[in-house]
């Protein structure tokens, strides 16, 4: 069953006619048809049957007309439940509702861009009209209110629907079949200005120029006269452009989409794509996003991929201008703005002579359009801001453009190696790549993740089918023609990285080139100002990535291994194949005095039974002037700590430039930092490059130095008869020398490690000799050293007065010149011997003042070896809980820490403790 009561009121069921006739029959049914689905109550109908009245009518009246209604429509269209009637339809049956969601439906395919669809719902919501609602059963609109307000709302919605309709009509080039419609409709609505625009728009493409001038005419008079205003801006804007005989409007090219191909092979991302999405606002509402990242990182493709992906939320076009023109430089805004300006539509002879002019007419333009703007390439803020609308505006640079103040940002990085491997796979075909799926991972990371370099390695092979993944792997591992062989016709890494520098000042040129002598994986921006200029200025080229913040608050930079081959490259080409060994001789003794100033005291790292190892010093965090000037042990640590990658790779590049001196002088003076902390790997990896860098300057007294470096390192890895071996060696080349105190200093070292062989008469003796070389006076550092291992030693021997007397006299020393560190390690000691004395509240204060010396410091592995010394007092003093806490709160940091030997100490006192306190 069809209800309708746009017109007449009718009932049909197919061809069949079942509208009431009799008057109170259809005034019911009306009033059921303007509320379904809404319970109706008896009072309610008769208010609505007989509105002048006041209730005269019996109830059985109206039931009745209910009644015969049900006989008339179908006894289950009006239902009864609790004493009241309700129209119970599908709301799509009655011809006011599927009006209403065609429109919606048509309105929201136009937007969307799908004109066919969107005009066949408006035809479809302006076949169901047939006149005002209910004409026949209220014709003047004055017995119910719902019929006045439905009135109004129809006409305005079948008014937006014809609007719509012929705007899709226009556009679709039926310009003529729509005039005579037009022409009624402008009379109809005299001051409707959308139809006085469409009318001018179908006389202009239908030959008729004079009558559409004459049609804008009749229309500003009108307003001026009757209203005293102007046309809107939009039919002012056509009327300039018919006057100027606008050839965009002869025929409907549909809106500009002037952007590129979207990426067929757009892989990953999905994280950005989310993000992306998320701060495109709906349609309507403005925004800036700036994309930004280094160069060839995939912003221009990640842009181009959104710009497609939400092609339909901009029916009126995509605007997209690159903005760097093909030699690299920046295009001025004015060519920009009138390309864009012509794309929508305005004529050669009416383009504005002046920047400011065109960009007062683009906002004009695009004012009431739904448009998303595409901003490629962009250099500065400059650049931009003339192009900027009340449109959604894309824009991809290398900076992140923070003038841009109302801008939401969203950096791009490389690629994740999985996402990598699958645009290779994407690029060179699934069963390539997989044949050597080792050989493809190594091509991913030779790449970098960079997305251009990815594509190039991956069109060359898809250019080579007779070339395998291994075999361009190969070729790549050469660093030297690395940025050689990433091309592909026309494509090249190495012109990517070519148009960032090429737009350098000078100084920052000259940085770049500096900076491709290092190999560290970051660096932070005392390293670039040395060289001559602020970070900054590489990362606003998109040459240079903020890595992180680090520990000692200094922002940390890193250049991609590309750009480092690029700069490198430009380095040798500028200066030589002395360029490297130049940059590094330039930074090396800014270096050697910055670790200098942190006050670790090469060689004299002694390391005491509790496996601490040596001292630490002074030094600063973001600069050599202020790390010098500093004085704070902690800032000095985590200065160490932030530039401990960058410090290891340091000493390789002074080791691969032959500064043979350099290198093994700065692993010596980190050797205390390692000890200290426990980086066996970079202490490693430092000493064995150091040795050979000492053997090859011919210095022996470094190459002996070293190797007692390397000996402590033995010590620290428990491999007792190799730190043996080369503190021996070391010893005897330091004799040879005359080396006094450094001999004394190996001396206690070799009496350490006899210790712990369980030699403690050789270690007594070793220890002993050492105290006599050093004298308190002439080494106070090298004889509190010996007092203290020599403290451990009598300890083990189980004579604990000497041993408490050799240990109290070592921190009294350390004390009074200022080595809090190793002051804490004899503290520590001590407080294990007055437990073998069973003097616990001693061994507490003990155990105490080193923590409290841990916690100033900031020394979280001390802290761990005090926590244990701690938990140690308590089991002593009998109280285990305490001394689990503390056990598993120093676990927590051994574990942290990687420190093996004291998680097993800490491991042994926990289980004593909780067998303690069962």
């Amino acid at each position: 069953m069809e209800f309708r009561i746009m017109g007449a009121l009718e009932v049909r069921d197919g061809t069949r006619d079942h509208t009431p006739t009799a008057p109170k029959h259809r005034d019911l049914l009306a009033v059921f048809l303007l509320s379904p689905r809404r319970p109706m109550t008896l009072a309610l109908l008769r208010r609505s049957l007989w509105p002048g009245e006041d209730g005269e009518r019996s109830d059985s009246l109206v039931r009745g007309y209910v009644g015969r209604l049900r006989q008339l429509i179908g006894e289950d269209v009006i239902t009864t439940v609790s004493g009241t009637y309700t129209l119970s339809v599908d709301e799509d049956l009655i011809d006011v509702h599927r009006f209403r969601r065609l429109v919606a439906e048509g309105l929201g395919a136009a937007r969307a861009g799908r004109d066919e669809q969107a005009h066949e719902r408006l035809r479809a919501a302006l076949g169901l009209w047939r006149g005002p609602a209910l004409e026949d059963v209220d014709p003047d609109g004055h017995r119910w209110r719902e019929t006045r307000r439905l009135r109004e709302e129809l006409e305005e919605l079948r008014l937006l629907a014809v609007e719509r309709r012929i705007d899709l009509d226009l556009k679709a080039g039926r310009h003529r079949e729509v005039l005579a419609e037009l022409r009624r409709l402008a009379e109809l609505h005299p001051l409707w200005q959308r139809f006085r625009g469409q009318y001018m728009l179908a006389l202009y493409r239908s030959g008729r120029r004079a009558d559409a001038l004459d049609a804008y005419a009749g229309l500003r008079d009108a307003l001026s006269d009757g209203h005293a205003i102007d046309p809107d801006p939009e039919l002012q804007l056509l009327h300039h452009r018919l006057l100027h005989d606008d050839v965009s409007l002869h025929v409907s090219a549909g809106p500009p989409v002037l952007v590129p191909y979207d990426v067929a092979d757009f892989t990953g991302r999905d994280d950005l794509v989310g993000l992306l999405d998320g701060l495109m606002p709906d349609q309507g509402e403005p925004a800036r996003i700036v994309i930004h990242g280094q160069a060839g990182v995939g912003k221009s493709a990640l842009a181009v991929h959104a710009a497609w992906r939400h092609r339909e939320r901009f029916p009126d076009g995509i605007l997209y201008a690159d903005l760097r023109s093909d030699r690299g430089e920046p295009l001025e805004p004015a060519g920009v703005l009138e390309d864009f300006l012509r794309w929508l539509g305005c004529p050669a002879q009416a383009m504005p002579a002046t920047v400011e002019q065109r960009e007062r007419l683009l906002r004009a333009y695009t004012a009431n359009r739904r448009v998303l703007v595409l901003l490629d390439n962009a250099s500065d803020e400059g650049q931009v801001r003339p192009l900027l609308t009340s449109c959604l505006t894309l824009v991809t640079s290398r900076s992140a453009l923070g003038g841009l103040t109302d801008a939401q940002r969203l950096p791009v990085g490389v690629l994740a190696e999985d996402d990598a491997v699958d645009l290779l796979i994407r690029l060179i075909g699934k069963e390539r790549a997989t044949a050597d799926r080792s050989a493809t991972r190594r091509l991913a990371r030779f790449c970098g993740g960079l997305p251009i370099a990815l594509r190039v390695a991956g069109s060359r092979l898809a250019a080579r089918p007779g070339w395998t993944v291994d075999y361009l792997v190969g070729l790549l591992e050469d660093e030297h023609r690395r940025l050689d062989l990433l091309h592909s016709g026309d494509q090249t890494v190495r012109s990517v990285y070519a148009v960032g520098y090429e737009g350098l000042p000078e100084s920052g040129r000259r940085m770049l080139r500096l900076l491709g002598a290092l190999s560290a994986p970051d660096f932070a921006n005392w390293v670039a100002a040395h060289f001559g200029e602020e970070a900054e200025t590489l990362v606003e080229a998109g040459l240079l990535e903020t890595h992180v913040v680090d520990v000692a608050g200094q922002v940390r930079y890193r250049l991609h291994d590309l750009t480092r081959l690029y700069a490198r490259e430009r380095l040798l080409a500028e200066t030589g194949a002395d360029g490297v060994h130049q940059a590094l001789t330039r930074l090396s003794p800014l270096v050697m005095a910055m670790v200098c100033a942190s006050r670790f005291s090469p060689g004299s790292g002694a390391g005491t039974g509790t496996g601490t190892g040596a001292g630490t010093g002074a030094g600063a965090g973001t600069g050599a002037g202020a790390f010098l000037s500093t004085t704070d042990i902690r800032d000095s640590v985590n200065w160490l700590i932030a530039e401990r990658a960058f410090l290891v790779s340091l000493i390789g590049d002074l080791h691969g430039a032959a500064l043979w001196d350099d290198a093994w002088r700065l692993a010596h003076l980190l050797t205390p930092f390692f000890e200290r902390h426990r980086f066996l790997g970079d202490w490693r990896r430092a000493g064995e490059l150091a040795l050979d860098a000492a053997r090859r300057a011919e210095d022996t007294r470094g190459e002996a130095l070293v190797l007692r470096d390397l000996g402590d390192l033995s010590r620290a890895e428990r491999r007792w008869d190799l730190a043996h071996d080369r503190l021996r060696h070391a010893l005897a080349m330091f004799l040879r020398s005359g080396g006094v105190r450094d001999a004394a200093h190996t001396r206690r070292r070799l009496g350490q490690v006899h210790l712990e062989q369980g030699r403690l008469a050789e270690a007594e003796r070793d220890l002993t000799a050492c105290l006599a070389w050093s004298g308190d006076r002439s080494d106070a550092t090298g004889a509190a050293d010996a007092r203290l291992a020599l403290g451990t030693v009598l300890h083990r021997a189980g004579r604990l007065e000497e041993a408490a007397a050799q240990l109290d006299a070592a921190a009294a020393v350390l004390s009074d010149i200022g080595d809090r560190h190793k002051r804490a390690d004899a503290l520590l000691a001590l407080s294990a011997v007055r437990l073998s004395q069973r003097l616990v509240p001693e061994g507490r204060d003990a155990a105490q003042e080193a923590r409290s010396i841990a916690a100033r410091l900031g020394d979280r592995l001390l802290d761990a070896h005090a926590l244990v010394a701690l938990a140690e007092v308590n089991l002593a003093d009998g109280m285990p809980l305490r001394a689990v806490q503390l056990a598993e709160e120093a676990l927590e940091i051994f574990e942290s820490a990687a420190d093996e030997q004291g998680r097993t100490r800490t491991i042994d006192v926990l289980a004593r403790a909780r067998r303690a306190g069962l």
